[in-house]
């Protein structure tokens, strides 16, 4: 059966996407267009049509990290189930942070941050900024729901983060080996969970 339309501009946008985080992680910022859109199988054009920019197209690659990393804020069972919302939702995190190659781009953006700043700016709004903020938009519903006592969701959405992450984005951006392995992040997921909760319970 052949596809319509707007699911060939899919596909087309996740090779372009797949193929930016393979190239700009093995080159760099400074990787050519011309090079992401042969991994891609696409025309250079094609790319700037789906992405005008550089800059444009790097954003869309933290979008949709950040999608994948707060799903589980938005599944059915989320705003009922809290503890599980956020314990999965920091295993999205420690995951994305501690596979290899996941990391890729945002540690040749960290290199070229000073000389691409408009690329820093995509990247710090269409990633860490936007997952906090998506968090934040969680917590303020729990507390509307009577669920949580959050007098400051954005603040809160920091200190989990916080909690989580540790040391291992750090170790990541470092390119150095994971601390802990697969079963001690699963603890670590939930017990920041759990700790997080205590803090904010009605």
């Amino acid at each position: 059966m052949p596809r319509i339309a707007g699911q060939i501009d899919l596909a087309k946008s996740e090779a372009i996407l797949d193929a930016a985080v393979e190239i700009i992680g093995q080159r760099g910022l400074g990787a050519p267009m011309e090079a992401i859109a042969k991994r891609a199988g696409v025309s250079k054009q094609t790319v700037y049509n789906h992405y005008g920019s550089k800059a444009e197209l790097v954003r869309a690659l933290m979008e949709r990290r950040v999608e994948s990393i707060t799903a589980p804020l938005r599944t059915p069972r989320a705003e009922k189930h809290p503890r599980e919302a956020l314990a999965a939702f920091a295993r999205s995190m420690l995951e994305t942070v501690t596979s290899v190659g996941r990391y890729s781009v945002m540690r040749v953006v960290i290199q070229g941050a000073g000389e691409m700043p408009d690329i820093a700016h995509e990247v710090f709004e269409g990633g860490p900024r936007q997952a906090r903020r998506q968090l934040a938009a969680f917590l303020e519903r729990e507390t509307g729901l009577g669920r949580l006592a959050v007098d400051n969701p954005e603040q809160a959405a920091e200190f989990f983060a916080g909690m989580v992450m540790g040391h291992s984005q750090l170790r990541s951006l470092l390119s150095l080996p994971a601390e802990k392995t697969q079963e001690q992040f699963e603890a670590h997921a939930e017990a920041a969970a759990d700790r997080f909760l205590r803090a904010y319970a009605v």
